[in-house]
């Protein structure tokens, strides 16, 4: 498997939960889209394979979910599927959303939008307390589905409450298995470039037909509609297409099939588990050397731990030739661990700490 990423060749790649690494298949996918664009110009053939490759990559993802095709939107990131559903509830004045107290930009600047130009109040509570702290105002309940932070997991009671549930899976879809239907959200928003492999600009939004009739869509194009020769009168499709992006080129999509393609091949419930007892060696091991492990829950892929330096020691440690990132404002180093990654890998980095 790790033969399939060229920068496994040369580094030891924990970064996964920022962008994963791309597989070399994924690049030719892409570079062969722009070939044929570049050779054959771009006609009305050319827009019909774009119709095709959308299909096929929201068959690929809704496969991963566990959900209807029908039910699942492609969006550009993560982003921006959270705020599809956030400024699509038109909440107002009197309503609150309940949230948790380590969530990510990438939530919390739909979030502030809803706050700030909708008059709807955010209220954060601790992780653990999220299903219990709903209130007589809460209207939604929008958290990670993994903690960017610590990787911690969402309260399997989350699935029991009385009001829909946003789940950001950016550190989630790809990283560990992922049902949303035995979540119970209403609705999930994941990315392809990070535990898919994909390139920037891909990502999926799962919502659940009730959901998806109370979310009003201002932002309507050709990609979304129906039959747009109708004009002003055109209707939005009747499925989940009705929140995709607005336009998505077929490199891109073309790279996210193949990388994709790559990982399905191994098999996700094979990847998951790899995944996973790499990242619990890699805890104990960090433990061992008197750094401090973040978080005592079930652990995910993502493995946050205590540096004197997160800054400084993330740079050296790229000199090592070991790719992680740090945690703003936290005195952590973050280490994603994918199962293209080694034992090797692990040493690496380790040694790399006590240098």
């Amino acid at each position: 498997m790790r033969a399939q990423f060229p920068v496994l060749s040369r580094v030891a790649y924990l970064n996964a939960g920022t962008d994963g690494p791309l597989p070399a298949a994924a690049i030719q996918a892409a570079a062969e889209e722009l070939a044929r664009e570049a050779e054959e110009g771009r006609t009305l053939a050319h827009f019909e394979r774009r119709g095709e490759l959308n299909k096929g990559l929201r068959g690929a993802y809704a496969s991963l979910l566990g959900c209807a095709p029908g039910d699942l939107a492609l969006t550009t990131c993560t982003s921006e599927g959270l705020s599809l559903v956030i400024d699509g509830l038109r909440l107002g004045s009197g309503d609150e959303i309940l949230t948790s107290e380590e969530e990510h930009p990438g939530l919390l600047g739909a979030l502030s939008a809803a706050r700030e130009v909708g008059g709807v109040a955010i209220r954060a509570v601790p992780w653990s307390v999220l299903a219990s702290a709903v209130g007589p105002h809460t209207r939604l309940i929008a958290c990670s589905h993994v903690s960017w932070m610590t990787g911690s997991v969402a309260p399997a009671a989350l699935a029991e409450v009385s009001v829909p549930v946003l789940l950001d899976g950016a550190q989630g879809v790809g990283a560990i298995p992922t049902d949303v239907r035995a979540l119970g959200c209403a609705a999930y928003a994941g990315p392809g470039q990070k535990w898919l492999c994909g390139p920037d600009g891909t990502g999926m939004l799962y919502t659940t037909p009730e959901l998806r009739e109370r979310l009003a869509v201002t932002r309507r194009g050709y990609a979304n509609l129906a039959d747009p020769s109708t004009g002003v009168d055109a209707s939005l499709h009747e499925d989940a297409r009705r929140l995709d992006t607005l336009s998505q080129n077929a490199e891109t999509v073309a790279c996210a099939l193949a990388a994709f393609g790559v990982l399905e091949r191994f098999g996700w419930p094979a990847l998951h588990e790899r995944a996973r007892l790499l990242a619990a060696q890699f805890a104990e091991q960090l433990a061992a050397r008197g750094r401090e492990v973040v978080g005592g829950h079930a652990r995910s892929t993502l493995i946050s731990f205590s540096s004197p330096d997160p800054l400084a020691e993330r740079e050296r440690l790229a000199e090592h030739g070991v790719a992680l990132r740090d945690i703003p404002g936290r005195p952590w180093l973050r280490a994603s661990v994918g199962a293209w990654n080694d034992e090797g890998d692990l040493e690496r980095l380790l040694d790399g700490l006590s240098s």
